[in-house]
């Protein structure tokens, strides 16, 4: 579905650690992360700092080892499993003569690749243009022109003033538009919310199965596959169970360490998570690192305002765990996780049950609502 040049990009790729733990994990991840962008991982440079380095992040020692994996490989491009500043990244295209990009830059070109409706291509735009904002300097060997010089010397602006004033021209227009839209969501919302609809988000780490598990319930057909960032663009769809109606979301899946460029881009499509009544968390319980996983989504629901809105645990995948699909409850007697396979089906009607309570619940709440109200106008 999304297309890429066949003749992928050989890169190598960096990751220091600098005390953050789960390194094997990340290395895992920053392979899938290049994989989905279409490049061919040849080699991957590990290495341990207490600090990056100011000047090139990973010290100069290392750095001549990731040219030797360049030269070795016939690499053309380095990836760093961190954020680069432009200052690190102009340098390190230096000292390596080939393209350098960060953890940042990869991410927004995966969101670029999978970015299908209008809305999502703005908001991958704005974030792109962010980011490129402060990295502008590059490449523009003419700038020289600034210093004066023989046929260089006289009034205008410089290339890269004409530039910045362009790039901030388009980045204004793309939050106009991304407002709009913002306010349309927002219309729609308040119109559930007079139907008293119960609104629930699919939230989780990328490739945790929300989109599969949204497909199981609701027969949607949205697109699903064993990818990162594989779901951009929110989809929503009403499902009845047994407690009513129930409008469930589809949202962007999350990462640990998601460029802040990213979150602020995406805001329309996560204040549908943030407004939400419910969330169902959905977690790869054959994951290793699912306790890190789980930390680095509610960590960027935090971010979003979504930090307060109950959540429901789905433990996905229990196919390849050979646990048996199940309903955990905490000491109140609300359900706390659900145990199920969307690939399967197994467990599915217990989520189906648990949503039914829920929606039983919020009915309940809303009419004990319209009565307080209706007695205190009396």
């Amino acid at each position: 579905m999304f297309e890429r040049p066949s003749a992928g990009e050989r890169a190598v790729l960096v990751q220091l650690d600098l005390g953050q733990g789960a390194i094997d994990e990340r290395i895992s991840e920053l392979a899938l992360l290049a994989g989905s962008a279409g490049a061919s991982v040849e080699a991957v440079v590990r290495g341990r700092r207490q600090a990056p380095d100011p000047a090139l992040f990973a010290g100069r020692g290392k750095v001549e080892e990731v040219a030797e994996a360049l030269r070795v490989h016939d690499g053309d491009l380095v990836i760093f499993n961190h954020a680069l500043s432009p200052a690190q990244q102009r340098n390190l295209e230096r000292a390596l003569q080939c393209r350098v990009i960060d953890r940042t830059a990869l991410i927004l070109d995966i969101f670029a690749l999978r970015a299908r409706s209008h809305e999502g291509k703005l908001q991958v735009e704005l974030a792109q243009l962010e980011h490129l904002s402060t990295r502008l300097v590059r490449g523009w060997t003419h700038l020289e022109r600034q210093k004066g010089g023989i046929g260089l010397r006289g009034p205008g602006e410089t290339q890269l003033e004409t530039d910045r004033r362009l790039l901030g021209m388009r980045v204004k227009t793309l939050k106009s538009r991304l407002a709009t839209i913002g306010r349309q969501r927002q219309t729609r919302r308040r119109q559930r919310a007079r139907r008293d609809v119960l609104s629930v988000s699919l939230v989780g780490y990328t490739n945790a199965g929300k989109s599969t598990l949204f497909n199981a319930l609701t027969k949607a057909g949205a697109y699903a596959a064993d990818q990162l960032f594989a779901t951009l663009d929110t989809t929503s769809r009403k499902l009845y169970v047994g407690g009513g109606n129930v409008v469930l979301s589809d949202t962007v899946g999350f990462i640990r360490d998601l460029p802040h460029a990213l979150v602020a881009a995406f805001e329309a499509t996560l204040e549908e998570t943030a407004s939400a009544d419910l969330l169902l968390h959905v977690v790869d319980s054959a994951s290793e690192d699912r306790d890190a996983q789980i930390a680095a989504v509610n960590e960027v629901l935090g971010e979003i305002g979504a930090g307060e809105v109950p959540q429901i645990l789905v433990w996905n995948k229990v196919d390849l765990t050979q646990a048996a699909p199940a309903v955990e409850r905490d000491d109140c007697g609300r359900i706390r996780r659900v145990f199920l396979s969307a690939r399967t089906g197994a467990g599915l009607d217990l989520l189906r049950a648990a949503l039914a309570e829920a929606a039983q619940a919020h009915g309940a709440e809303g009419a004990a609502q319209v009565a307080s109200s209706a007695a205190l106008s009396t």
